[in-house]
């Protein structure tokens, strides 16, 4: 059955940072109606085993399915990560699922982009290893390094951002040994947009690729 154009579009976060990726929807899909889940009860994802956040995950798409939702977008780079399989599955059809990775992987690879690229997000999306392999497989011979970087979050959401505070932590991670020599750095944060500020401040000089959606 193809999907009406009075079913809504369901889109799912660990909390607010995914409203970034609605009204980048919005903007392009102006008609459309939006049904946004912030899951603020169990954010952040970033800490939380891959089980945890599958078995949240699915219990969202459950919840927006109860509102005929023709597409799932997961707007959350953990829960894209850990859960776009599971959760595809499970719909079973019912639901077209999108996540916040695959756009990224196939942009750098329709660039023809070459060298070694850096990849920072939280420990669930890092170790989860699906920009890595992703990348690898669109992309072959290219260098991909990855490095968890937990203060980034909860940095910015406490407000210590522009000042003395955000700069120490992000020269203490841009320094780390793996990124030496990167020409690219993939952002695997919702709340990119204030990194790409913080890291000019600093003086952060390299491409930083941040695409959610196109």
């Amino acid at each position: 059955m193809e999907p009406g154009k009075d079913q809504p579009i369901g889109i799912f976060d660990s909390g607010v940072g995914g409203l970034t990726v609605a009204h980048a929807v919005q903007s392009q899909l102006p008609e459309e109606q939006i049904i946004y889940f912030g899951d603020t009860f169990h954010l952040p994802y970033g800490d939380k085993s891959g089980d945890s956040v599958r078995y949240y995950s699915i219990r969202i798409a459950d919840f927006l399915l109860e509102y005929n939702c023709k597409v799932l977008l997961i707007a959350c780079n953990t829960a894209s990560a850990s859960a776009y399989e599971q959760v595809r599955q499970h719909t079973s059809g019912r639901a077209i699922v999108f996540n916040v990775i695959d756009p990224v992987v196939n942009y750098l690879a329709a660039s023809r982009i070459s060298g070694k690229v850096g990849v920072i997000g939280t420990k669930g999306t890092i170790n989860s290893g699906a920009y890595q392999s992703k990348l690898k497989i669109q992309i072959p011979g290219i260098e991909v390094v990855a490095l968890s970087t937990p203060l980034f979050v909860p940095m910015i959401e406490e407000g210590f951002i522009y000042d003395d505070i955000s700069n120490a932590i992000i020269r203490a991670y841009m320094s780390h040994p793996s990124l030496e020599g990167i020409n690219n750095l993939i952002l695997g944060y919702l709340h990119a947009m204030a990194l790409v500020i913080c890291f000019i401040n600093v003086g952060v000089m390299i491409d930083i690729i941040q695409r959610f959606v196109h």
